[in-house]
């Protein structure tokens, strides 16, 4: 009963995760985004609106039977699993009434769509190094903050003090230089908007602007980009040593795995070895002891 069970389990586990069961679940995904768009069109709910509903209550049961699967066949290692739960959150989000005080659940449906995040290795890849770059962005913004802070001061001295309704209206506060700065820092009518206009007041101020876009719109945005991608690299190998695939492995690691392999190979070979020594050994011990008692 139990084992039979467990091959079930088993059986269940290996559907889930075939390859076909993930394009059909990809494929439904899709079909919802663009039913859940359709019914954004008043003219298509009303000739279509009917069918519409149709489609959407029943792929929302087909996802809720593909969950109930993975349950049966992870039992409480469902859990264990952040994508899981990303699931099960989005999918009890689509079953919640959505009439009266809980009406604005019924625009949170489209969140159906992000389950291609789960589905989509090349998704999950990205989600997850943009985890493991957190705690490097949170320090790159940090930097940024301060760097804004000490500069929306600076500009306030400078610029704030002076009667013209514009640098009054950019520079007049630190949180107005602060808003001007991103403003100049996204690069957005930094030049004509901004700049330009400041430096008929005040010509040298261009000596400031240059450095600090350079800083913030070059410097820091690197910084971004390069942890993220290092981020990418880690979760990808991360994922290909959970998986167990050496095609995906560093050299070294390779190479190690090669040397244990051939050392529990010389390991045996040597334990054979001595087996047949002590055999032989033992053999020409007990010839010796037969001659001398025939003798």
């Amino acid at each position: 009963m139990g084992t039979s069970l467990l091959i079930g389990r088993r059986q269940i586990a290996e559907i889930v995760n075939s390859g076909r069961f993930v394009l059909f679940i990809t494929v439904l995904i899709l079909i919802n985004a663009v039913t859940l768009g359709m019914e954004t069109d008043q003219g298509l709910v009303e000739t279509y609106g009917t069918y519409l509903h149709v489609i959407d209550k029943l792929i929302l049961i087909i996802f809720t039977i593909e969950l109930a699967l993975k349950f049966y066949a992870d039992r409480f290692d469902f859990f264990k699993s952040g994508w899981n739960l990303f699931d099960l959150t989005i999918v009890t989000i689509a079953w919640v009434p959505a009439s009266g005080a809980l009406a604005v659940l019924r625009a949170l449906r489209i969140l159906r769509v992000l389950r291609l995040i789960s589905v989509v290795p090349q998704m999950r890849r990205v989600i997850s190094a943009i985890g493991h770059s957190i705690p490097g962005m949170i320090s790159v913004g940090g930097v940024l903050i301060l760097i804004f802070y000490v500069a929306a001061v600076i500009t306030t001295k400078l610029f704030g003090a002076h009667p013209d309704p514009n640098m009054q209206e950019w520079f007049g506060s630190v949180s107005a230089s602060a808003y001007t700065l991103f403003q100049i820092m996204t690069l957005e009518s930094w030049s004509m908007g901004v700049v330009r206009p400041t430096m008929e007041l005040f010509p040298l101020s261009w000596l400031f602007f240059l450095p600090f876009i350079i800083v913030t719109s070059f410097a820091v945005l690197n910084f971004f980009i390069g942890i993220v991608v290092d981020s990418m690299q880690i979760a990808h190998k991360m994922e290909a040593e959970e998986q167990g695939t050496d095609d995906d492995l560093p050299v070294t690691k390779k190479d190690f795995r090669l040397l244990i392999a051939q050392m529990e190979a010389m390991q045996k070979e040597l334990t054979s070895l001595k087996a047949e020594n002590e055999g032989d050994i033992l053999a020409e011990q007990n010839y010796e002891f037969v001659d001398e008692q025939v003798r």
